[in-house]
């Protein structure tokens, strides 16, 4: 798949099949997460890749029951978690670069996925602490997203995205592109 076709191709997927992921295949994920830019070149990101039913179901109880994403993180077989050492990264008028260096990572390692068949789901809202204690992560890591990884079980249909007018400009704020 060339570059532009990944990109259009990626979506939020939340039905998984149970086919096992090649850990060749997982090992390209990460290796593509680890090239991604970083505030200094300081690469603060950490992944937890989470293939055990017992483990998955403990980060699932991490989210609300209602959140439909929760389900998707039993169904596929693999969950990526993103963590980050914010001492390890930079805050710069008011904006903490561990936060954008890490989702920097996570998104050349969605890109990946997407590349090798697989599918992802972005999620962002759950108790951090839970994470936290179910795999063991230090109190100065933060879990920044995670990501169900496997095989979709259900059709890639586009999004609708906001027009490039509407968001982009020439030379100042609302001059359309």
């Amino acid at each position: 798949m060339d570059f532009m076709e990944v990109i259009y191709r990626r979506r939020s997927i939340r039905a998984y099949q149970s086919d096992p992921i090649a850990p060749e295949k997982i090992e390209q994920l990460l290796e593509a997460a680890r090239q991604a830019p970083s505030w200094k070149n300081l690469q603060c990101w950490r992944f937890i890749v989470v293939s055990s039913q017992q483990k998955r179901e403990a980060v699932a109880k991490a989210f609300s029951p209602t959140n439909p994403g929760a389900k998707a993180l039993l169904e596929a077989p693999c969950i990526i978690v993103l963590c980050a050492n914010p001492a390890e990264s930079e805050r710069w008028e008011e904006k903490d670069f561990f936060m954008l260096d890490a989702g920097l990572a996570m998104e050349h390692l969605i890109l990946a996925a997407t590349d090798l068949g697989l599918a992802t789901c972005w999620q962002g809202l759950f108790r951090e602490e839970k994470i936290r204690e179910a795999l063991g992560i230090p109190p100065q890591i933060r879990v920044i997203a995670l990501t169900p990884l496997g095989y979709p079980n259900q059709e890639r249909n586009p999004r609708p995205r906001k027009n490039l007018e509407d968001i982009a400009f020439r030379e100042v704020w609302a001059n359309p592109w």
